[in-house]
């Protein structure tokens, strides 16, 4: 059974989604792909206070990688990439080539970009950690400005 509530943020409210007590998503204002309202489910039972309390700990900069339990639904090449993000430490980048580097494809890198986009659970499995070959940003489904802020916050540059 999905469930959502919607929690505020410095980068605006944020909406997380449960299934069967679970985090499957977490989504922005205005994210591209972001699943229509009516899939969210019904208010949140209170599942969700581990994961406002992760998210409240890690905008105050006292939490620096996620621990909870969270269900990816994608492909399986989605999956793979996804953990692979989870795999980035906090306050660092990886290009779209060296992700593909990382799963044995190389030559995957606009896979990776695509399922990079697809990620269901923002900031949590850090998608925005991902930056083009020369180190510049590229798409963000939350957008480039909430991507350079989560970035410069997560190097110290911006504190909220």
């Amino acid at each position: 059974m999905k469930q959502h509530t919607v929690i505020d943020s410095p980068y605006g409210p944020l909406t997380l989604v449960a299934d069967d007590g679970v985090l499957c998503g977490l989504y922005m204002t205005d994210q591209r792909h972001r699943p229509p309202e009516k899939t969210f489910g019904e208010p949140d039972d209170g599942w969700s206070k581990e994961a406002e309390d992760q998210l409240t700990a890690y905008f105050e900069g006292e939490l620096k990688e996620f621990t909870l339990e969270v269900s990816l639904h994608g492909t399986a090449f989605q999956r793979r990439v996804w953990e692979q993000l989870r795999r980035i430490p906090h306050g660092e980048t990886r290009t779209y080539g060296e992700l593909a580097d990382a799963l044995g494809n190389p030559k995957a890198s606009r896979a990776v970009g695509l399922a990079n986009g697809r990620n269901p659970i923002g900031i949590i499995v850090p998608c925005h950690r991902v930056v083009g070959a020369d180190g510049s940003l590229t798409g963000y489904g939350g957008g480039l400005e909430r991507k350079q802020r989560l970035l410069d916050f997560e190097r110290g540059a911006a504190l909220f």
